[in-house]
């Protein structure tokens, strides 16, 4: 790379595979229920979506839309956390899903204002290691609910 003058923005190239991993075993859940199959598609959606911020980022009315999808699938991820809480066994295991839910929406509110803070002053790699942010705790819930529920 170094040879051929090469730069490689890591934070866009990790951002922009992320899409093509919401496949993988390891954050997707086995059980059949409605609940959690409807969890694994929210979660797999919410993450693609983030993965395109790489390709939308430079048309502004194409990354307005974009943001939209982002806000209506956060929210409907949440809902599906909320409807697969009822499957979890004991207190302490709703607790470690309130607890996880409540990290995703405290990324959820910094990356909507390193949004804010990117149409301000044009930092896009903020914007990807806050999208790269928000879908590690997406796989955090998915991991809870795994260790809590299977």
């Amino acid at each position: 790379m170094r040879k051929g003058d090469l730069t490689v923005n890591l934070n866009e190239s990790i951002l922009r595979l992320q899409g093509a991993a919401t496949e993988t075993d390891e954050y997707r859940l086995n059980r059949s229920e409605d609940a959690f199959q409807e969890l694994n598609r929210k979660s797999a959606a919410l993450k693609r979506i983030l993965s395109r911020i790489p390709d939308e980022i430079n048309d502004r009315k194409t990354f307005l839309e974009t943001i939209k999808e982002i806000a209506s699938a956060i929210k409907r991820l949440l809902d599906a956390v909320n409807e697969v809480n009822g499957f979890i066994p004991g207190t302490t295991g709703k607790q470690a899903l309130e607890q996880r839910k409540r990290e995703f929406v405290k990324f959820s509110k910094r990356f909507s204002n390193t949004l804010k803070e990117y149409f301000k002053q044009g930092l896009a790699d903020a914007v990807f290691i806050s999208a790269l942010y928000l879908i590690h705790q997406t796989n955090m819930i998915i991991a809870t609910v795994k260790q809590k529920c299977e």
